[in-house]
This record gives structure tokens, sequence and C-alpha cells, in this order.
């Protein structure tokens, strides 16, 4: 749905007012915008609202620049709150970029979970390079880049958040102040080379991001400078410059914070393809081949790229399931087929029907929702219906319909786990799963069926990564709600006094992959469960038994004789509230917030796997049976 401004200010200056978070439609609407001047009003009306509002995730950021930082907090508050994020941000002062990463002072009395660090030409340039040999300010350059990665070394040793650096734009004043045209192209040399070793930051330091903001002012038709205000008040970037930076730095707390989006719903009729299947055959379609076929073309490869990359696909579109299943089968130019979608949604049915259901039956909540169709009534529907979905519009020029998908960064990650990319096989087993399930007269009949595998492993290099995804997208089966990130995880992992590991599922229809995780303090005397998380897709089978189970058995054999656990509430984990009394814990104190403390001696509990689970262990080598 589209807000005008004042609805939309409207809107939000009520909820500030009244202490809540803005709506989800509100909010959506606020991640659709790209005018610099609205968000940052939008931003600055934001400012009181509380980081914990019900429905934000909260975020603590730091915003430290080498120059001015203008209107880059509110233009970052606005489209935090826009992705579902409850942003405290702090900034830095004025000049004192190195000092504060060199003492860490933007940690404050809090770590922040981000540090943004606004960059300018200045910090890489000498103070008149057009006085200078190009070989000496390329020196210059070179120089000052190692100072940079020196200062975000020390800073990244004090801190476990994420560092946000970003490529930057070499001015026309400085590249045309050289007029050797040799010179002008050895310095863009130079300036290549710094860019690109901002770029390469990421791959030497898993808590360094680098965002190509050089890249992206090239594709917009937006200055990256305003002269006038650069030399009033040393802003060296413009509110649209600082807003594609702001937008950047969302998609990377996004995917930080376990919010990127996970299915994608595609029409049809005039998105999927051109033209109306029902009135023209599967051999009229506009697909492939010039305009307008090969737009439609360049948005299927689009969703299949994003399918190879853990998007899970669903196909919903008001036709016969028969004509659809024609098309897509056999038409010579289709880039998607059946087994690419997890969910065929092909039939008359309200397609916010057809979106719950197929939430239903991938086990996901439908705020994992993005979804795309041409027609206005269609999406104003869904909107109406299913606030939490990110809605696209298909309808206009057809060369424009991948860009339009991808923009946002709905499904951003930071970092492609193998795990990610078997996530659309894993959600299409899982439809398959619900279907077969109809077949027995009783759950345990069913669940002994599937014969269920579930195999505990200590984290590893490997797998550390998908372990901190899955602590910051778990919701519902997050006992405690602490987000280890991979940072904290790997420090644990490799620790003496720690446990971290990780659970995997498989069963006749397939391998879920990594689905569970634990985090453990390791005392001689009493283990600790700092927290469980456990994916919903296999909650209902036991395997929080299995695996609370397990856990209490390794503390036994490292001859600990207690454990002790907690259970902190939210708004979306009561399906796990009695995950520890069901294992055989006893509840030890109760907070005013509903939080709870669970302990029992090791040589009291009972064995409480479920018997149609078989265990394997990879740290003791040993398969076993719980029947």
């Amino acid at each position: 749905m589209t807000m005008d401004s004042t609805h939309l200010t409207a809107a939000v200056r009520s909820a500030v007012a009244e202490g809540r978070a803005p709506e989800p439609a509100t909010r959506l609407a606020i991640a659709a915008l790209d005018d610099p001047a609205l968000l940052r009003r939008l931003g600055s009306a934001l400012k009181p609202l509380d980081s914990d509002a019900p429905g934000l995730r909260p975020v603590r950021l730091a915003v430290l620049g080498t120059g001015t930082l203008g209107a880059l907090p509110d233009l970052l508050r606005a489209t935090l709150v826009g992705a579902g994020l409850g942003p405290t941000i702090e900034t830095g002062e004025y000049g004192r970029f190195e000092m504060e990463l060199t003492l860490g002072s933007f940690r404050g009395e809090h770590d922040p979970d981000g540090v943004l660090c606004l960059l300018s030409e200045e910090f890489f340039l000498p103070p008149a390079p057009q006085r200078m040999a190009v070989k000496d300010v390329v020196a210059h350059i070179e120089a000052r880049t190692a100072d940079l990665r020196g200062l975000l070394g020390t800073a990244a040793g004090g801190t476990a958040a994420t560092l946000v650096v970003h490529t930057v734009p070499l001015s026309r004043t400085v590249r045309d102040a050289f007029i050797s045209v040799r010179d002008r192209a050895v310095l863009a040399q130079a300036w290549h080379r710094l860019n690109a070793g901002l770029l390469g930051l990421a791959a030497e330091d898993p808590q360094l991001v680098a965002l190509d903001l050089a890249g992206l002012l090239a594709l917009q038709p937006t200055r990256a400078r305003d002269n006038r205000l650069h030399a009033f008040a040393d802003m060296p970037y413009t509110d649209a410059a600082l807003l594609l930076l702001a937008q950047e730095t969302r998609r990377v707390l996004q995917a930080r914070a376990g919010l990127s989006r996970k299915v994608l719903a595609l029409d049809a009729d005039n998105t999927l393809w051109g033209g109306v299947l029902g009135e023209v055959g599967a051999h009229g379609l506009q697909l492939g081949g010039l305009y307008p076929g090969k737009a439609y073309s360049a948005l299927q490869q689009a969703a299949a790229g994003l399918r190879d990359q853990g998007v899970v696909l669903v196909l919903a579109s008001k036709n016969d399931a028969d004509l659809v299943d024609e098309a897509i089968t056999g038409h010579p130019e289709m880039k998607l087929r059946p087994e690419s979608f997890s969910v065929l949604a092909a039939n008359w049915d309200a397609k916010a029907e057809n979106l719950r259901r197929a939430a239903g039956s991938l086990g996901l909540g439908i705020e994992s929702f993005v979804f795309m169709d041409d027609s206005p009534y269609e999406r104003e529907h869904v909107h109406a219906e299913l606030p939490e979905v990110a809605v696209v519009a298909a309808d206009g020029d057809p060369a424009h319909l991948a860009e339009s998908l991808l923009r946002h960064g709905w499904f951003d990650v930071l970092e492609l786990t193998e795990a990610d990319q078997q996530r659309p096989g894993m959600y299409r087993s899982r439809a398959l799963r619900s279907e077969y399930k109809g077949a027995f007269s009783s759950s345990d009949d069913y669940l002994a069926a599937l014969d269920i595998r579930l195999t505990a492993a200590p984290a590893t290099a490997y797998t550390t990564g998908r372990i901190a995804q899955l602590a910051a997208r778990t919701n519902q089966f997050n006992l405690t709600g602490i987000r280890y990130d991979e940072v904290a995880t790997a420090a644990m992992r490799d620790g003496q006094d720690h446990l971290v590991a990780s659970f995997s599922v498989s069963d006749r229809f397939g391998d879920e992959g990594i689905v569970g995780a634990a985090w453990v303090e390791c005392g001689a005397r009493e283990w600790r469960v700092l927290n469980l998380v456990l994916s919903c897709r296999v909650l209902g089978r036991g395997v929080e038994l299995a695996i609370s189970d397990w856990l209490f058995q390794q503390a036994a054999a490292a001859g600990a004789e207690r454990v002790t656990a907690s259970f902190v509430p939210s708004a979306k984990n009561a399906v796990a509230a009695d995950t520890w009394e069901r294992a055989g814990l006893l509840p030890a104190a109760q907070e005013g917030d509903g939080s709870r403390a669970y302990a029992r001696e090791l040589a009291e509990l009972p064995r409480t796997a479920p018997a149609w689970i078989t265990f394997t262990d990879l740290v003791a080598n040993k398969e076993e049976g719980n029947g």
C-alpha cells in the first residue's frame, strides 16, 4: 500500500506519541521510500521512540565520521525502523574519529551491535594534493589506507560489534586538478586500489563489513557532494548520498538481527510471464526473446538466483492448475520449473488465503514473506489482510521487474551458508511431509514412520556462521532470547569453559540441515545452559527433548553433578515455555517478568529422548536408538 507523506508522517507521530512502534504497514511504507527529505523528517520524529517498543528488534548503532554527519543519524533511524528494528544511535564527536576508534570510546555503557564509519576523501588525501606530484599523493593514500586498517583492527579487538565501512568517491575537484591525462589515470588507479582494499576487509575479518557507496553513486542520478555545504559545514555528502549509505547499513543490520525474509511468493500472469495464460495459452505467453519477453525472463532468472541462495519460492496464481502446470513444465523459455517452487498455489482462492496456507505448510511466519504481483487490487488485498507481508509492485514497464524485486534487499544475509542454499529443498520436503502426515491415525505412528535422525556436533569454523544465523533468526523456540553472534559464538567455541553444539535433523523426506544450537557454560560441578534454539520447522517431533537429554549426558560424562537452565518469555516463544519441565528439570525461581530458572542434580534426571528418534553423537562417534 502507498501512503502519502502527510498520512505517513501523521501515523509515525501518532505511534511515537502513544509510545508504540509504527504499525507494520507504516513501517513497510517507510522502507519503500527514496525521498531523503521526508525520511529525514520521519527519522527526527522517531527519535523519542523506545528501542524496546513491541514489534521492533532493538539494535544499538554507533556512528563515527571523518567529517560532519549531517542527516545521517535521522536517515538511519527511519530506515532501520522501516526494517523492523528499534535503533539506539550514538554519534561520535566531530574531529575525534581516529581517537574514538583507538580508545574504543564508542562503546559507552553498552557495546553496540554495529559501528558505522562515515569516510570522506579528506581522510585519505594530503591537505593540498594538487600542489604535489601524483606519486607522492599515491604514497599518502596508501599510508592512510594502512592507518585505517590499523584503527579498525584496534577497534575490532575491543568490541564484538560489526564494524561497517564503505568505499569513497573521489571528487571532480581533486581529479581534475591534475591536468596530465596520465597522472589522472595513476591517481584513479590508486583510488580504485583504495576502494578495492576497503571491500576486501570483509574477507580478512568477519567483524568487518564493507559497503560499495562509490559503486552505488555511479549507478544513481545523485550528486555525491554539495560543494557549498562541504565548504560551509564540512559535510562530505549530500542527503541523497547519505540515504544510499543508510539503506545499505539497514540491509546489514537487518541481516545481522535475523530479520531477512525467507519466502518469495510470485504471481504468474504479467509477473512471471507476459500475458494472461487463460486467454493466450502457454504458447502465447511473452517469455524470452526480445522485449518484453526478455524482461520476464530476467525476473525468472533473478528468482532462480534467489532460490539458489536459499530463498523459498511460492507460486500464487489465480489460474487453472492444469494450465499453470502445462506452462511451467512445457514452455521452452521457462527458467522456473515445478520443482523450483516449494508450494504451488494455482487456484481461484484469494491470494491472501493462499499465502496463509503456504506459511502454514512451510511452518514459517507470514512476516517472512515477500509478495510480487502486477495487480493493484491483489496487492492491496494482501496488504489489508496480511500487513506484515512486504508487497512488491510488478505493474508498469516490465523492464524494471528484476530491479524492483532486488533493490530493497529483503533477503540479504551477512554470509551465505550451505544451510541457506539447501533451504528451498528442505521446505519443499516439509510441504510433502505435511501431506504424508494425513495417512496416519496417530502422531506417534507418523513420527515413527518418518525415520527421524538427529546428529549432535561441536561447533566448527565451518558451522559457526550458520549457528549464529540461527540464533539471530529464531524467535519461537529461543529459550532465553540471547542472540550470540558469530564473534561471541566463535569465542565460546574456542574456549575451554564453554560448549557450543549444533544439531542436524534428517528423515525419510530429506536432510533438514542444522536446525538447532546450544550454548553451555561448563563448570567443574555445574553446567549452565545459556541458550537453546531450534528451528520452528522441526517443532512437534520431540527433537528438543532428545537435545536436552544429550546435553545432560554430556554434562554427566564430564563429571558435572548438576545442570541449570532458564526460560525468558518473549512475545513469540510461548510454544517453548514448558521445555525444561518436559526435559525433567525442576523450577528453582521466577522473576517478575515471567523469567524462570531451572535446576536439577544429574543423577536424578530421567531419560526423555523420544523413542522414534535415532541419535548420532559425532563427539563420541556413536549412533544409538532411543527405543
